[in-house]
């Protein structure tokens, strides 16, 4: 704690209510706007206690169809499933290898499975190959398909051939991307016709869906499997049914295409008036970033910023390498013009 002190990386909390929005993973605006109203009430129990029931199983169905899978198993979060998913379906003797950016989740199941992980560079096609031709047994190959700290897209057709070429079986996280890309938000894996090529996915309700909780799309024996072997899923007190009804009615609700519209005019407005910043980010990405590289800029420029009631959080260090400390700027399809146009004014007379 005090050499984070020192470096000036300390983490805490912080509150920016009634501030302009350019933090949160709230792209659509579901958590302000959304029509469907949540009740309060309690599981009471774990989904093999008393958590379970016919409604909570069709609710998963529905998912299952509606993203175009073969089955579906809710949990609690993303970090809940991700850590599931790596520390109970890979066996001794098997291999992860995963996106060197990938989200802590993943590397925390992956640390608790009986399988060896390895990295690979981010986004490194050659790296992963050579990944692939030095590995026996069963192969789990896992990526963001947006990730959220660079707010790029992964290569998913090439690393899927990759997959094929070697029967590796791929794992793709779909956190950031669910709701906001492909058709009806399906996705990106489903946008490009992935789906028979992708193991099992990863949609997460807390982000572009306002909500909370997530859903793993996969086959009907790994949910089984998982509903077995899990201990996130087994041994975690389930979600209240209405959240899982509420998540269901906010994906499948045909009026997030209008957000979805929106936001990519948002995008556009943000890709013009930035034109002179240098981001590391793709074009149709929600998550823009722009790096600094050093901790004290990057925090001045984020203090500027909120003094003016303007939200940007700066990223530093461990959640990026030192010398890559950025802002991580979040768009929505409630960003006004005005709000952008104010946004990068004040960046670029920080960066001179």
């Amino acid at each position: 704690m005090s050499e984070r002190q020192e470096k000036g990386t300390f983490r805490s909390l912080s509150s920016f209510d009634g501030y302009i929005d350019f933090f949160s993973n709230d792209y659509l605006g579901c958590s302000k706007y959304s029509s469907v109203a949540v009740s309060v009430s309690g599981s009471t129990g774990s989904r093999l206690l008393s958590g379970n029931s016919e409604k909570y199983e069709q609710l998963e169905k529905g998912f299952a169809t509606f993203f175009r899978s073969k089955a579906a198993l809710h949990f609690n979060s993303g970090y809940d499933a991700n850590l599931g998913i790596f520390s109970t379906i890979p066996q001794k003797g098997d291999t992860i290898f995963y996106d060197e950016l990938i989200h802590a989740s993943v590397r925390d199941g992956a640390r608790l499975s009986w399988a060896k992980s390895f990295s690979f560079r981010h986004n490194d096609l050659l790296h992963l190959e050579e990944r692939l031709q030095k590995v026996e047994g069963v192969v789990y190959v896992a990526v963001e398909s947006l990730y959220s700290m660079d707010g790029d897209l992964a290569p998913l057709k090439d690393i899927a051939t990759l997959c094929e070429r070697y029967g590796a079986y791929l794992i793709v996280d779909e956190a950031h991307s669910g709701g906001v890309f492909g058709e009806s938000g399906r996705g990106i894996v489903d946008q490009l016709e992935l789906n028979g090529s992708v193991y099992m996915r990863l949609m997460t309700f807390g982000k572009a869906y306002g909500s909370h909780g997530s859903v793993v799309l996969c086959d009907d024996q790994t949910r089984e499997f998982l509903i077995n072997f899990c201990r996130s899923f087994i041994y975690s007190t389930a979600l209240p049914l209405s959240v899982v009804e509420h998540n269901l009615k906010v994906a499948t609700d045909p009026d997030l295409d209008t957000s979805r519209k929106r936001l990519q005019i948002v995008l556009k407005r943000y890709e013009q008036r930035a034109e002179k910043l240098t981001s590391i980010s793709d074009s149709t990405s929600p998550i823009q970033v722009i790096e600094i590289g050093e901790v004290e800029k990057t925090r001045k420029i984020a203090e500027q910023l909120q003094a003016i009631n303007i939200a940007v959080k700066p990223i530093y260090s461990p959640t990026v390498p030192e010398g890559k400390e950025r802002l991580r700027i979040c768009l929505h399809a409630y960003n006004l013009t005005d709000e952008i146009d104010q946004l990068i004014s004040i960046i670029e007379t920080e960066l001179g």
